[in-house]
């Protein structure tokens, strides 16, 4: 899979050119000049990471913030997005270096962070990783975003799913070619 910049409105892939996800990376990328929107147009599923902030107008985006852009758990939210807000189109945006690859490694720190700043019990703190960690770990941003779009285009045929990536160094969207 190959991640492919957007430095001009030429660079856009054809099938998001004129579609709420060719205007999501105008507005980010080309810093294109916002359009006042009374509704949303467009579902941007991403990570809840600090580093990431998006250039887009109000009102443009029903946005959902969650470990590693997975949307598994939020699919009533999702739902909700297409069915009552009437969006027509989803950006799954997965980014580097995402704290829930390789999620597994992070369990000491998980279990003692509980502990100290919120006073949990250790076993309790354990057990609450163990549970939870099976379900938000990604082995890879590129390939979790690009499996989880195939997943949605299945759930929601008629809905255009275009999974991109956020380089954090340069707060850049980057398409995905996909295999």
């Amino acid at each position: 899979m190959n991640k492919v910049p957007v430095m001009a409105a030429s660079d856009i892939f054809p099938a998001y050119q004129n579609t709420p996800i060719g205007r999501l990376l105008e507005y980010h990328n080309l810093k294109q000049t916002h359009t006042k929107y009374s509704a949303p147009e467009i579902l941007i599923g991403m990570c809840m990471d600090h580093r990431k902030s998006l250039n887009i107008p109000p009102n443009f985006a029903y946005i959902i913030r969650t470990g590693g852009g997975n949307l598994r758990y939020n699919e009533f939210k999702v739902s909700y997005a297409i069915g009552v807000g009437n969006v027509g189109a989803i950006a799954l945006i997965a980014h580097n270096n995402c704290g829930m690859v390789n999620l597994m490694s992070k369990k000491t720190d998980f279990v003692s962070g509980l502990v100290t700043k919120a006073g949990w019990n250790p076993a309790e703190a354990e057990e609450h990783f163990l549970n939870f960690a099976p379900m938000f770990e990604i082995d890879n941003e590129l390939t979790f975003v690009v499996s989880e779009a195939k997943r949605l285009r299945f759930r929601y045929p008629r809905i255009q799913v275009a999974p991109l990536y956020y380089k954090v160094e340069d707060n850049l969207l980057y398409q995905i070619e996909e295999e």
